[in-house]
Formats: C-alpha cells, structure tokens, sequence
C-alpha cells in the first residue's frame, strides 16, 4: 500500500536546517506537545530547552529577559495568575483568574520583543473574530508592558481525547460525533482563512455535556513558527488521524505518540478495521480517505478527501450512527420480610410456620345489601349517561360531512372555526446574495438540521445594528412545492442589541431583488435569541425568503471586537 503524502510544515526560525513535514512533525507530538499546549489537566510547570533534539524543533533564542512572573502577579488590572503549567525560553502558560468576570482563564504569554510575538498577536485576534463555539475562545490579546499575553477560555470540566484514548477507543456514535463537529468547525474556519496546523489529540477536548471543542486555532501554530503551503490539506489529514485513533486506540504512523502505539513498521498504512476488530465500517473508509491523500485509495470506490469540506460532504452522505439503546438493569429480587401479619414486633424463628388468625366473615346485614343495590344503581345510571353522550357525538360528526376543522367556543357560548398548524418540510435552502460576497453558503443546511447546535452565520460587520455597507442578508428555503405559510420560527444565535427579520415570498432560490417581494406578516425587531413571524392570512407560495437588516454586537463570551454579527438556526414554517 502506498504510503501517505507529507506535506511540508515549516518551522520558522529553524536555524537552516530541513523544514518538518506533516508526518514527522506530527510523529514527534509527544514530546513537542509539551512546548506550548495549555494543558488543562497539568499541575506543574515543566522546563525544556530551546533546542530539542528529540523533536527536531528549535526555538529561537528571545532578545531580551521577560519581566518576572509570578503566582499573583495581576495583568491589566484584572487577569490574576494562579499556576504556571508550561514555561519555555520566555514563553509561558499560566492557569489564571478573570476577576473582573469572577472565572477562570487560560494566558499565554510571551515577551513582546520575541520573534513571534507579532504573528502570536494577529492569529489570537484573527481567531477570536470567528466566535464560533466549537472553538475554545479567545477572550483577550493585549500587548502592555512589555509582554503579549492572550488570554483564553478555561474548560476544568473538559476532557482531552488523549486522557480519553488512554483509557479506551470510542464507542462509534462518540466517534462519529467527534469527527463531524471537528469537520464542520475546521470547514467554517478555514472559510474565513483560519488554519490550525497543529490539530493533535491534546487540542481536542470534550465537556461534560458532550460537546467536542478545539483549542489553540491559529495560535499553536504561530507560537511554533508553522506554515504550510497546503493548510487545508495538512487540517483534513490531522482530522484523518484523530479518527483513526479514536477508533483503534493507535496512532496510524509508525512512531508512538500521545500515550498511543503506533502502526508496525514497514507495514505502511492500513485500515482501521484491520488494526482492530469491530471497527464501524463506514467511519474507518472515512478516515481512510482523510489520511490517503496521496493516491493510496485509487483502489477504493471512494475518492480521498483534502479539504475539511470535503469532510463535511463525505459525512453528509453517510447514514447517521444512532446512540447504542441503554443498558435494562434488572431490578433486585424481592426480600420476604421476616415480620409478619398479627406478628408486629415478633419475628418468626426459621424454619417454624406462624398460624395467623382467620378473618371474621363478611358483613351481610340488610344495610350492606342496601348499600351494593345502591352502588349498583348509580354505576348503571352512569353507563346510560355516557352512552348516550358518545351517541349524540357521533352523530354530529356524522352529520358534519367528516370535516377536519375544529370547533372552539368562547365566553359567549358562539362556535369559532380553527384550522389545525401544520409543519411545513423544509426540502432546500440556498443563501441570498444580493450585494457583495457570500457569508456562509456552506452551512444553510444547519438551519433546519433539527440541531440547535449547528448554524448558518453571517460574517462581522463594522456598522450595525442597521446594516448599512449591504442592503441586507438571508437564505432562500424551497419547500418542494407551493404551500400556504402562515408562520415563522426563527433560532438566532446572539442576543443584545435588536436583530430585525422580515419574510418573504420569493419566485425563485435565487430573486432577482427583494423590493417587489411580497412580505409575509409584519417586520420583527428581536433582543433575544429567536424571532417569531405571524401572517394575518396565509401566503401561498413554494419559496420563503428569512432576510436580516440588523444585527446585534456579538460580545459574547467577554470580548469586544466581534463586530455586528448574526446566526440562524432551528428555522421552522408552519401553514
């Protein structure tokens, strides 16, 4: 079997030696990891030396001394840290406290003098811009006082899928969970030009909530100096190799790495399904073709996949790995009592049989049997009641000719009709262009996906809430055919300042223009995070235009240079 591509990752800096390649680079991660990595779960600081021979990684030698950090010393008058956890040749990781917000937070920090210091800078402040939650945020990047610091999101309930792979591999529906929230976020990412480049196990984590979340975006790799000229490429064969771990518990290159064995050498690379029995068929071609990048998959039905767009399309076509049924756990044998009737207070030694006393016989005085004759009577009247009652409704919906409409009757005793709601499918959906790029075209299908999760998002805008650099942004649903709409219900992503929606009956996917579109129901002005749309009669129509000319300031997760930005999710019509 072929063996797979390597595609070159430079290292800056690297005092003229040979760049790394993708596999070397990733081979040595066990060791490297140590380097920059915030590692959530450490509890000492480590020192290493600049030049690492094992790892083939060099340094370069800062140009100044840092200031002096210690345990409480404060930054900015708000970020206090607490512990080191890495600490590297200037660079160091502190676990720290956001008194300001009262939580605690992750720092990175380097001296602002050090040559990566810039490209540390930009990538924390290019990452943060993206504010999409399957990221662990970035809430901070300052340079004062000498020294760049990021500071971002600390996750103490997270799990690193390497402490997770230490233990076990995963279950299929875990793993495929995994891969397709890593797919979908790296394929957002890298639509707004953001690349990891060090996507390893320990950047994986997941939260008790089940939620799969990626750290260091952009920012592992610029603290290590890493390039690559095919940053796509080297993202797709990184989420290849979280897969193929998760599912055999070994690392599929011939060096050990992350606590996990590698493949035999010389063997090359072989299908997970034969490293290890029972391996989901589906997801083992999967990261098969996320790894083979180099033609070693001609011989499979499948072509290999290079960009995690292709991921995500590859994982749309399969069929959806259901959670596996919990386990029934029997309940316990029922225990005899050793107390026993008439015997309160007194247990009966084993072996011996208790006599208990014979009840007394059953009243049969004239009064009980006046009382049976009477109960008797009212059972009878009340099964004549409810007889009748079920007849005469049947015949009115008998003589009603079997209409579906139902009656409702207010105070005043008159009948109004009520036609039930009913859903409306949501067949397609394609974005709305009407001036200027794209936003997400890739992702519209999230909107109706029934997952509050996943959404569509527009990009940051520096005017806002009205917009005024487009005229407006939105998606085209078809639902299949021409259907009356009456309602709308529309999940947004951020809150705070007001989001405006309108609806619309479009002609087509793609209109021309909104103006001479016909509006269904009023315009809506939201501070929250949905938006609600009622027609006073209903809009007959095939395709509905959800189109937004205010946005709310994302702010959230406590930083403030998101810009004014949207998302839609859990978009439902009903007629």
């Amino acid at each position: 079997m072929a063996e797979r591509s390597t595609a070159a990752v430079d290292v800056a800096d690297n005092g003229g030696e040979e760049p790394l390649t993708a596999k070397a680079e990733q081979a040595e991660q066990a060791t490297a990891d140590g380097v920059a990595d915030i590692g959530e779960r450490e509890t000492t600081a480590r020192e290493e030396p600049a030049d690492t021979a094992e790892t083939g990684t060099h340094v370069s030698p800062r140009t100044s001394s840092p200031p002096e950090l210690h345990s409480g010393h404060k930054l900015a008058r708000r970020y206090r840290l607490e512990e080191c956890v890495t600490r590297l040749d200037g660079f160091s990781s502190w676990r720290a406290v956001d008194e300001k917000l009262r939580r605690a937070v992750g720092v990175h920090l380097l001296p602002a003098d050090h040559p990566r210091a810039r490209s540390v800078l930009a990538a924390a402040r290019s990452s943060a811009l993206l504010g999409d939650p399957r990221f662990v945020q970035v809430l901070d990047a300052v340079e004062e006082n000498d020294l760049v610091y990021v500071v971002h999101e600390w996750l103490p309930d997270a799990t690193e899928l390497t402490a997770l792979l230490a233990v076990s591999s995963l279950e299929a529906h875990d793993a495929y969970q995994m891969v397709s929230q890593i797919s979908y976020a790296m394929a957002a990412a890298h639509r707004e030009g953001l690349a990891h480049l060090r996507l390893t196990p320990s950047a994986v984590l997941r939260t008790s909530t089940g939620q799969w979340r990626i750290r260091g975006l952009a920012v592992n790799a610029a603290l290590r100096g890493i390039t690559s000229e095919t940053p796509q490429r080297t993202d797709t064969e990184a989420i290849g190799a979280l897969l193929y771990a998760a599912l055999t518990q070994r690392w599929p290159y011939e060096n050990d790495a992350y606590g996990l064995a590698g493949l035999p050498k010389g063997v090359g690379l072989i299908a997970p399904d034969q490293v290890r029995a029972g391996v989901h068929r589906g997801l083992a071609e999967l990261a098969m073709r996320a790894l083979a990048n180099d033609g070693a998959t001609a011989s499979r039905q499948e072509p290999p996949c290079t960009t995690p767009e292709d991921l995500v399309k590859a994982i749309g076509e399969m069929p959806k790995i259901r959670p596996p049924e919990p386990a029934f756990t029997a309940p316990p044998e029922y225990q005899r009592t050793t107390y026993q009737q008439g015997s309160y207070g007194r247990t009966t030694a084993p072996g011996t049989t208790q006599v208990l006393p014979t009840p007394p016989p059953p009243l049969q005085s004239r009064t009980g049997k006046a009382l049976k004759w009477a109960v008797s009577a009212l059972l009878i009247a009340a099964l004549g009641l409810g007889s009748w009652q079920l007849a005469d409704a049947l015949m009115d919906h008998s003589s009603s000719g079997g209409s579906e409409t139902t009656h409702t009757t207010d105070g005043d005793g008159d009948k109004k009709d009520k036609k039930p709601v009913k859903p409306i499918t949501i067949q397609d959906a394609r974005e709305y262009v009407a001036e200027g790029g794209a936003q997400a075209p890739g992702d519209v299908a999230q909107t109706y996906d029934s997952d509050s999760s996943s959404f569509w998002r527009t990009k940051s805008f520096l005017d806002g809430p009205e917009m005024v650099i487009k005229p407006g942004v939105g998606i085209v649903y078809d639902l299949g055919s021409a259907k009356d709409v009456s309602a709308a219900s529309i999940g947004l992503r951020y809150a705070g300042d007001h989001t405006t929606v309108s609806l619309y009956a479009a002609d087509s996917l793609s209109p021309a223009s909104v103006d001479g579109l016909k509006r269904i129901g009023s315009q809506t002005r939201t501070t929250s995070q949905s938006a609600g749309i009622k027609a006073e009669k209903p809009v007959n129509t095939r395709y509905v235009l959800v189109w937004l000319t205010a946005l709310p300031h994302a702010d959230k997760d406590g930083y403030s240079n998101a810009g004014y930005k949207q998302g839609i999710t859990d978009v439902k019509f009903t007629g």
